[in-house]
């Protein structure tokens, strides 16, 4: 706080008049950049909705520090707002009901945060690669006696690229807030 009063020649005191705290700070700093994130218009449903929650996810991986903050902090200003309403109408395009909706628009908003921490900007593209070369050779060479899972899955454990892995995890989410809905309507 006491940089960025610097910067804006004032007082740190001066903030707290427009901010709590140095959470509140990151989370309108966040909304902020939210109002990049395109709302998609062509496509079915469910593709408007992955498209969406990338760019929300591409914000968050551009912006590492603002990612780990959003898993404990969840933004509130009018741009997060507006991609959280557009989910809930997408979900509600595809047949949700209102209670699946409402529980699972945090999952969905979940995994492009998580995503977006675990594959941040701040690691460079060269860490990244060596990190991913270390973690595949740690699961190919495992000992098949004591875990014969990690074993008989190495390859599907490390395929697929950070997109194609994030667009499966939305679909899972999806599929199972889809499945809530049809229980939800057998009670």
């Amino acid at each position: 706080m006491r940089r960025i009063a610097g910067v804006l020649d004032t007082g740190h005191a001066s903030l707290y008049v427009y901010v709590r705290d140095t959470e509140d700070l990151h989370a309108q700093i966040l909304d902020a950049l939210l109002a990049t994130v395109k709302f998609p218009s062509s496509g079915n449903w469910r593709t408007r909705l992955k498209d969406l929650l990338t760019g929300y996810g591409e914000v968050l991986r551009n912006h590492a520090e603002l990612a780990r903050m959003a898993l404990s902090t969840q933004p509130n200003g009018p741009h997060f707002t507006a991609i959280v309403e557009q989910v809930l109408a997408l979900l509600k395009e595809g047949g949700a009901d209102d209670r699946s909706a409402a529980w699972g628009v945090d999952l969905l908003l979940l995994v492009p945060t998580a995503l977006a921490v675990e594959h941040s900007a701040e690691v460079s593209p060269r860490l990244e690669a060596e990190r991913l070369s270390d973690m595949e050779t740690r699961i190919q060479t495992v000992d098949p006696q004591q875990y014969p899972n990690i074993a008989r899955l190495s390859a599907d454990l490390v395929a697929g690229g950070g997109l194609i892995r994030s667009l499966w995890a939305l679909d899972v989410v999806v599929d199972g807030i889809l499945a809530r809905t049809a229980a939800n309507r057998m009670q």
